[in-house]
């Protein structure tokens, strides 16, 4: 098989990165945007040994899974990758890369739990973080980078976001525009508009605007009080500033422009307050369903939970109420401001918040004898680690939780975790991200 050729295959499995799998004469071919059970006519774009890589010429007999796509930039965009099979289809495939992961990857057989749906499959972000770039014309545009590249595709309305976002992107590029500001480009290293980031309560709907620069100019207050004059439900306002040749969006200086830095929510019935830099969960109302089955996974009654990459605290603290005591482990300060301040408005007295990583965090409490028996653990997508993975099980802790964006690392991780003398029990994958290639999980791990 050699590139150029034409060949006639049939889709029998999906990869964790969406493309359908198909074989030609004992060749793996991943063919992205397909469904299992198409028969294709395929175009091989790339040889490697013993797989390939190919695009769609022809649908010869389409899958029953498949349905009409409904977003403009679908398959040019980097963020969906599923708008194209039905979500029925779309729950199938993600139990089993969840599946995949933890068989395959972690050679473990957890009992695996029915996936957990998403409510809305549209307009459930509560977070934008878009790209400002200018097109060929030279004017301002606002859109998401197509896949593998930070090539900008213009994208007026994102089926995830809520319609709001749209509007104030919108009036975004219409206001910086009359300005006169320019976005900045990665190559020259000019220009002053990196990327506009919102989000939103769920339940509050209150906004939090945050306009990313590569330097501030006054022209930027302006266009913050513009936007807060139009939107009411703006209650927060803030530029940060990021001068660095990095894909980091956000940069370490902070202008706060309102007379809070922060919006407030409800989160598991807890009022929560959430800083631009803190993590949250970006869908409230399947990230509540994901910590009600932490909660079961991790039975915390009358027990000391202690709750590493603990964010804003909202794990912790929707446990609160039965557990003896909550101890939230983070490194970003800003979110560890958050969780004591959360804590604090819900008049919760039996948390505990510190700003450390885990190994910091493990030499604290060792020297304070104090002996979890319950951790939460929600890494970020690199999961985490050998060292972590140590860390966390030198606690001896009878139970661990993780919550993992990544059943890959999670997989890994759980592996890990056997080796020091955790079996991996039970898992359930929750999709928080319909459309897209992402899936969240949930493990229990006991101590043998």
């Amino acid at each position: 098989m050699k590139k150029n050729d034409i060949v006639e295959i049939e889709i029998t499995a999906l990869s964790s990165e969406c493309s359908g799998i198909g074989k030609k004469d004992g060749m793996v071919i991943f063919v992205p945007f397909s469904a299992i059970g198409d028969k294709l006519e395929v175009k091989i774009l790339k040889v490697n040994k013993t797989y390939c890589y190919g695009k769609i010429e022809r649908i010869i007999t389409p899958s029953p899974d498949r349905v009409t796509p409904d977003c403009p930039v679908y398959t040019k965009c980097g963020g969906c990758s599923l708008r194209h099979i039905s979500y029925e289809a779309q729950l199938r495939a993600k139990e089993q890369f969840v599946k995949d992961a933890f068989t395959r990857i972690g050679g473990l057989s957890p009992e695996f739990l029915p996936i957990i749906r998403n409510t809305n499959i549209n307009g459930y972000r509560n977070k934008l973080q878009i790209p400002i770039g200018t097109d060929k014309d030279g004017n301002l545009i606002a859109g998401f980078y197509a896949f593998h590249s930070h090539r900008i595709v213009p994208c007026e309305k994102c089926l995830l976001q809520p319609d709001i976002f749209s509007k104030i992107t919108a009036d975004f590029l219409k206001i910086s525009t009359g300005l006169n500001l320019t976005a900045y480009d990665e190559t020259t290293h000019k220009g002053i508009l990196r990327h506009l980031y919102l989000r939103k309560g769920y339940y509050s709907g209150e906004i939090c605007l945050c306009i990313v620069v590569a330097k501030n100019v006054p022209e930027i207050k302006i266009l913050s009080d513009k936007l807060l004059e139009k939107y009411p439900e703006i209650v927060s306002s803030v530029i940060n500033v990021n001068n660095r040749d990095t894909n980091v969006i956000l940069g370490d200086e902070e202008i706060v422009l309102t007379s809070k830095n922060y919006i407030c929510d409800i989160m598991c019935k807890i009022a929560v307050n959430i800083a631009p830099k803190a993590f949250y969960q970006v869908n409230t109302p399947c990230a509540e369903q994901l910590y009600s089955s932490a909660c079961d996974f991790a039975e915390p009654k009358g027990k000391t939970v202690l709750d590493l990459y603990c964010g804003a605290g909202t794990i912790g603290l929707s446990m609160a109420r039965t557990a003896k005591k909550i101890i939230g482990v983070e490194i970003v300060p800003e979110a560890i401001e958050n969780a004591k301040q959360n804590a604090l408005t819900n008049g919760i007295t039996n948390c505990e918040f510190i700003c450390a990583d885990a190994a910091e965090a493990a030499r604290i409490l060792h020297s304070r004898n104090l002996r979890p028996d319950v951790i939460m653990v929600d890494p970020p997508r690199k999961g985490c680690g050998r060292d972590a993975c140590e860390q966390i099980a030198a606690f001896s802790a009878p139970r661990i939780v993780m919550v993992s964006c990544n059943a890959a690392t999670a997989a890994r991780d759980c592996a890990c975790f056997a080796e020091l003398g955790y079996s991996t029990d039970k898992c359930v994958a929750v999709d928080m991200f319909s459309g897209t290639n992402h899936v969240e999980c949930v493990v229990l791990l006991t101590k043998s």
